[in-house]
């Protein structure tokens, strides 16, 4: 159970860092943003849907015990 909490922890870091590095390339603009600024997006949206079953998995079995 504390490994599933952790690793929530570090999904949800990299949710962070990743939005924090879109919004930076967006700000920034140029070629970084024309280049990567939907896979930022996308990789974010990954990130926080692997986040959110996590933590659902995290309830569910923290319910059961």
């Amino acid at each position: 159970m504390d490994a599933l909490y952790y690793l929530i922890l570090f999904v949800m870091g990299a949710v962070v860092i990743v939005l924090a590095v879109g919004i930076g390339g967006f700000g920034k603009g140029g070629a970084f943003n024309a280049k990567y600024s939907n896979k930022m997006m996308r990789l974010r949206l990954l990130f926080q849907f692997i986040a959110v079953l996590l933590i659902l998995l995290f309830v569910y079995l923290g319910g059961k015990g």
